[in-house]
Formats: structure tokens, C-alpha cells, sequence
């Protein structure tokens, strides 16, 4: 049932590669802040999904509404900006740019509501500039602040990613792959911080993961997709055995069950960019 209250609603959305249904009529709403975690195989549809909210990629039917914004293909620029200031996105591959400082990367955190000549000579607001301190400082990373991002371990430049997605101020965070590149202690210390971040702020999680222990542990809710159909949308309490089963076929080979997964085995296949 549709809660046109819900913070962002997904409603029979579709999106297709050639003949291939990456989405597949696929419906579910997401409440003010909720964690939700969505689990599947590499290919069932996840990461798409997610392009779509954001509109990274244009979806072949169905609708999405983010507070309320409808994000249709025809929207307008000045909508689609003002829908994606409510979002935040957190990439796998952390999406830096690489030559400029930690700080620097976390103010582009608000080029969506500054000029576009502020943002290109790096003129920002000083109570910008004392909230990401303020959000470095939250994060344990206020003694790189003036270091090159490409300088940075993998679970540094993802905090960074963090920090540049929370000055956004965003009522939805959409986290694709979050910890795919990391290991699994440093994986663990991601999803505390995303997790614990979103909940001091009051912000809804929508994160893909391949690991579902990790999915069973820090989410309210859990979807599940199998070739690009939701089959599963229910506490993490309720993920049984045999709904696992249900989302990913077999579990008999399936390293993503474990946290303890073998980077190598998942780290090719862990982002699915067509679908």
C-alpha cells in the first residue's frame, strides 16, 4: 500500500537494458528515517534502482517521488536540482577528486545551493566551512583536512565520501556498494558511521550490500531482488533461510552471506554498472 506521506515512494518502476528487465515493476516506500538495505545478487537490479532515484539513469516506467518531488524524465533542471540537494549519494569507488584536499572535496558537498562562479573559484560560506570541520571532526578525519584525497587509505577516502554527502544536509542517503572495495574490518567501521551519522541526523539509509549479515545487523528493513522483481521486503528477523534462498537461487556458493567474504571473489563482480 502507498504512503504519500513516505519520504521517497517507488511505484511499479521499470527499467530495461535491450531486452533485459534490470527493474521489473518493482514497488516500496521509504520512511523518514529508516535504514533499508537491498540484497541480491550482481545483477538483480540494485544498483540501478538507485541510478534512477537519482536519475543517473532514466527509467522506462513507473514513477519515484523523493519528499514529495516526482523525479519523472520530464522533469525540469531547476526540480531536478532541487530534488537532488534532498539526496545524498555514496559511490563504491568513492568519486573524489583525487588532486584536491579533504576539505576541499567535502565542501563540493554544497555546490547544489551556492552560485556556480562561488563554486568554481572555491568561495563558500564561513558557516559551510565550520560544518565540515565540525562534520571531519565527527568522523575522525580533522587531521587530514588539508591532505590530498588520492593520499588516503580506501576506508579514509569513503569517510571523506561520508562527510562530503553529509553537507549536503540530505533526507535520503542512497549508499551504492559502500564497502565493496574494503575490508572487512574497515567495512564494518563504514557502515557504523553511516549508520550512526543518519541516525544523530534523522536521515533515511537506502543502501545495496552483498553481504547479508552485514545487511541483518544495521537495517530496519531488508529488500530483497532477484532478477530485477522485489521478493523480499520485510525486518531483518524475517529473512529466513529459505527466503535467502528465494533471492539468491542457490546460498551454496554464495561468498556474500559471509562478512568475512574473500575481497578478491566479490570485488569484480560487486558493482553491476548496467545493471
Amino acid at each position: 500500500m502507498t504512503n504519500t506521506n513516505s519520504l521517497l515512494e517507488i511505484t511499479n518502476l521499470k527499467k530495461y537494458y535491450g531486452l533485459t528487465k534490470a527493474v521489473d515493476d518493482v514497488s516500496f516506500n521509504i520512511e523518514n528515517e529508516e535504514i533499508v538495505t537491498i540484497i541480491g545478487r550482481s545483477g538483480a537490479g540494485k544498483s540501478t534502482i538507485m541510478r534512477c532515484i537519482n536519475r543517473l539513469v532514466m527509467n522506462n516506467g513507473g514513477s519515484i517521488k523523493v519528499d514529495g518531488i516526482e523525479i519523472g524524465n520530464d522533469i525540469s533542471k531547476k526540480q531536478l536540482l532541487e530534488a537532488r540537494c534532498k539526496i545524498g549519494f555514496i559511490f563504491q569507488h568513492f568519486n573524489l577528486v583525487y588532486r584536491l584536499t579533504v576539505f576541499q572535496n567535502v565542501m563540493h558537498g554544497v555546490l547544489g545551493r551556492i552560485s556556480t562562479f562561488d563554486g568554481i573559484i572555491g568561495r563558500y560560506p564561513e558557516d559551510d566551512k565550520e560544518k565540515a570541520y565540525e562534520i571531519l571532526k565527527s568522523i575522525g578525519l580533522e587531521d587530514q583536512i588539508y591532505k590530498r584525497a588520492g593520499e588516503l587509505s580506501g576506508g579514509q577516502k569513503q569517510r571523506v565520501a561520508i562527510a562530503r554527502a553529509l553537507m549536503q544536509e540530505p533526507k535520503l542517503l542512497l549508499c551504492d556498494e559502500p564497502i565493496a572495495s574494503l575490508d572487512p574490518i574497515t567495512s564494518r567501521t563504514i557502515m557504523d558511521l553511516i549508520v550512526d551519522q543518519a541516525k544523530q541526523r534523522g536521515i533515511a539509509c537506502l543502501i545495496n550490500l552483498h553481504q547479508v549479515e552485514f545487511a541483518k545487523e544495521y537495517s530496519t528493513r531488508i529488500i530483497g531482488m532477484r532478477e530485477g522483481k522485489l521478493v523480499f521486503d520485510d525486518t531483518p528477523i524475517n529473512l529466513t533461510n529459505d527466503k535467502i534462498n528465494e533471492i539468491y537461487g542457490s546460498t551454496d556458493d554464495i561468498d556474500e552471506l559471509n562478512p568475512e567474504y574473500e575481497l578478491a571473489a566479490v570485488s569484480g563482480g560487486a558493482v553491476a554498472v548496467g545493471y
